[in-house]
């Protein structure tokens, strides 16, 4: 039971953190988040879909968390790369979110994007369940040559962002504004599903205390 509340709370968030991925990619003259940069601009140059170069880009940062920290990859991490490229694609082949206007209306189409990023990347976060490629490289790199993982962050996605730009990938005022706004979204949601999901163990476990003696 403990068990399917975490796998639970993560496949929730992975399926909205796709669902928000997908928003913004429609509005995405507005610009997109670092990483989505290179994937649009390489799907741009090379083809393919903007889900498989998420799970391209991913496999390539678990085999280098991979040789720096093991640990650092567990089964939700490969689960993560897979599952968000295929949600991405579904989504954006099923064509059902709102598109872009060219009007004020997709400055809330990114917002509502972002805040659904946010709120989804703190949730299958909680899950604890395997960090998200992504992170996981970040934070290997951080442990490997003792940089705080902010310097290693805002390195690694300035550079990300330089490189999908040169492929052709959606660069504009929002790209900058993903940091800025997700992150504390994003910290704030991961405190709040902790706690929940350490609510409910702890229920859980009480429930189970007399079957124990």
């Amino acid at each position: 039971m403990l068990l399917f509340i975490r796998w639970f709370v993560y496949s929730c968030g992975i399926i909205l953190f796709s669902l928000g991925i997908c928003l913004t990619i429609n509005v995405k003259h507005l610009g997109v988040q670092s990483w989505d940069v290179l994937h649009i601009g390489l799907y741009e140059t090379f083809g393919l879909t903007i889900g498989s170069w998420s799970i391209i880009i991913g496999m390539c940062l678990v085999g280098i968390a991979f040789a720096i920290n093991r640990s650092l990859v567990q089964l939700g991490t490969f689960l993560n790369i897979i599952f968000v490229g295929m949600f991405v694609d579904l989504f954006l082949w099923l064509d059902f979110l709102p598109k872009a206007t060219h009007t004020w209306l997709d400055m809330i189409t990114i917002t509502v994007g972002i805040l659904i990023m946010g709120v989804a990347g703190g949730m299958y976060n909680s899950g604890k369940v395997g960090a998200g490629p992504r992170d996981g490289f970040m934070l290997g790199i951080s442990m490997k040559w003792n940089i705080s993982i902010g310097k290693v962050r805002m390195i690694t996605e300035s550079s990300i962002v330089v490189i999908g730009f040169f492929f052709g990938g959606p660069v504009f005022i929002f790209t900058i504004l993903f940091t800025f706004v997700q992150s504390p979204i994003f910290q704030y949601s991961f405190m709040q599903f902790n706690k929940l999901i350490y609510a409910l163990e702890v229920k859980y476990n009480k429930r189970r205390l007399p079957n124990l003696k």
